[in-house]
């Protein structure tokens, strides 16, 4: 039931970071594409209706009590693994990849929700279970079947990206509940041979040359590791104040890929320097720093999971995508929450804001 007293409640804090970031990368994505020739309606403006879109898509998510997620969370998480499967079979292929599925008015990405429904699902496992001491192996058999089954579908699409988000968002959550010590040292022991076999036989050519890249970007300037050569000239040439707005060379003149999504963290580090990027970072660390006191002031458990999942989500985002560009980790197709162009990426984030607004709108009425 939609209980109109929550909306006296509305935290303005989180809205106000949400809509600065979101404000910032309209802005960005605008300069990024200037020299593009759209034919269409322009990227910026496209951002814009999503940006809208999803304060409404929030507003909905916040406006219903966060309770009835608890409930719907194993129907929820079924019937995404069930899209999961139907993307292998009639998803849409493109780019070398199939990650989309055609619904007739409009195509969706399974993926992106799945990563709102691993933390509905393991915020009710972990509710509902207890364990004396922290977690044990066996305790950790249920939730690893309950992971292993969408990051495996989501690796076959293939997108390997979003199924180390689905893994680092689960195991953020697992951390905040608590394991043995014992435990963890089994995960290390188990995770070194896991990692051995999956490079020599699960990852694709491209993917070994992506970390392969990393470690070595000048071995392919103009192949596989002209992505991170560029990106990086561009994150340093910005200086402390940047060249200014509409004045990089590396986005104007396009020498840098995909960037007005993965790599628009880049452009903004050419065009406002190190100043700006500290101002940028600066609203991200506030977002996840209000979402873990949005945890701590929550008055069950099951909300308190909820938002710490949540937050996990955008940090492992904002983590690895401005990692990637200045070249910390490999490059991997994770956008900047909010900022990078994209509708998806922009809906999925805006229903986790919705989640933390639930939250903590509904503090003060149990």
């Amino acid at each position: 039931m939609i209980d109109r007293r929550v909306f006296t409640s509305i935290d303005w804090t989180l809205a106000g970071i949400v809509i600065a970031v979101c404000l910032l990368g309209i802005l960005n994505i605008f300069s990024s594409t200037a020299s593009y020739r759209i034919v269409s309606a322009p990227y910026y403006v496209k951002q814009m209706n999503w940006m809208l879109v999803g304060l409404l898509v929030s507003l909905v998510v916040c406006s219903l009590d966060y309770h009835i997620l608890e409930d719907l969370s194993y129907w929820l998480y079924g019937f995404l693994v069930l899209l999961l499967v139907a993307v292998l079979i009639f998803g849409r292929r493109s780019m070398g990849a199939t990650r989309w599925l055609n619904l007739g008015f409009f195509s969706m990405q399974p993926s992106e929700l799945m990563k709102i429904v691993i933390i509905i699902t393991f915020a009710r496992f972990f509710n509902n279970f207890h364990a004396v001491g922290g977690l044990s192996m066996r305790d950790m058999l249920l939730p690893l079947g309950l992971l292993s089954v969408p990051a495996i579908l989501i690796m076959k699409q293939p997108d390997l990206g979003t199924a180390i988000l689905v893994i680092l968002i689960a195991g953020s959550m697992v951390a905040y509940v608590g394991m043995r010590w014992t435990t963890v040292v089994t995960f290390v022991m188990v995770t070194i041979p896991l990692g051995w076999f999956g490079w020599a036989k699960l990852l694709r050519p491209y993917q070994k040359n992506r970390v392969l890249d990393f470690l070595d970007p000048e071995r392919s300037r103009l192949g596989s590791g002209y992505h991170i050569i560029q990106s990086k000239i561009a994150v340093g040439s910005g200086g402390f104040f940047g060249k200014g707005y509409l004045k990089g060379t590396q986005s104007q003149l396009r020498f840098l890929p995909e960037q007005h999504t993965d790599f628009a963290f880049s452009v903004f580090a050419e065009e406002w320097g190190f100043v700006g990027c500290l101002v940028l970072l600066a609203l991200y660390v506030s977002l996840v720093l209000w979402g873990l006191t949005i945890a701590s002031r929550c008055n069950d458990r099951f909300g308190g999971l909820l938002a710490v999942g949540v937050t996990a989500m955008l940090f492992w985002h904002a983590v690895i995508n401005m990692g990637m560009v200045v070249g910390m980790f490999p490059v991997v197709g994770v956008p900047l929450p909010f900022f990078s162009y994209g509708g998806t990426s922009m809906i999925t984030s805006m229903v986790g804001i919705g989640i933390l607004q639930n939250i903590s709108m509904r503090r003060f009425m149990f």
